[in-house]
């Protein structure tokens, strides 16, 4: 899968299960904020991009993701690794 495929895709997938405008979801936002995660809801996302992309985010990896770019280049780097 290409990145931007794989970014499109997870923009539409996030925006639909968060109930959020795909458009608020740039690179650079904070994906707390901008999903309005707490942490079950957190776990959720985790899970949800786990199952769509056939990815593991493990206990320490998921520090690291603050933003949606940092997602994007972590579930890319998973599926090319």
């Amino acid at each position: 899968m290409e990145k931007n495929e794989l970014i499109a895709k997870m923009n539409t997938v996030l925006a639909n299960e968060f109930e959020v405008e795909e458009s608020a979801i740039t690179p650079d936002a904070n994906i707390k904020e901008t999903l309005q995660l707490d942490s079950l809801s957190l776990v959720d996302m985790i899970a949800l991009v786990e199952e769509e992309f056939g990815v593991e985010i493990k206990g320490q990896s998921v520090g690291q993701v603050k933003t949606f770019a940092n997602l994007y280049d972590f579930v890319y780097d998973k599926l090319n690794a």
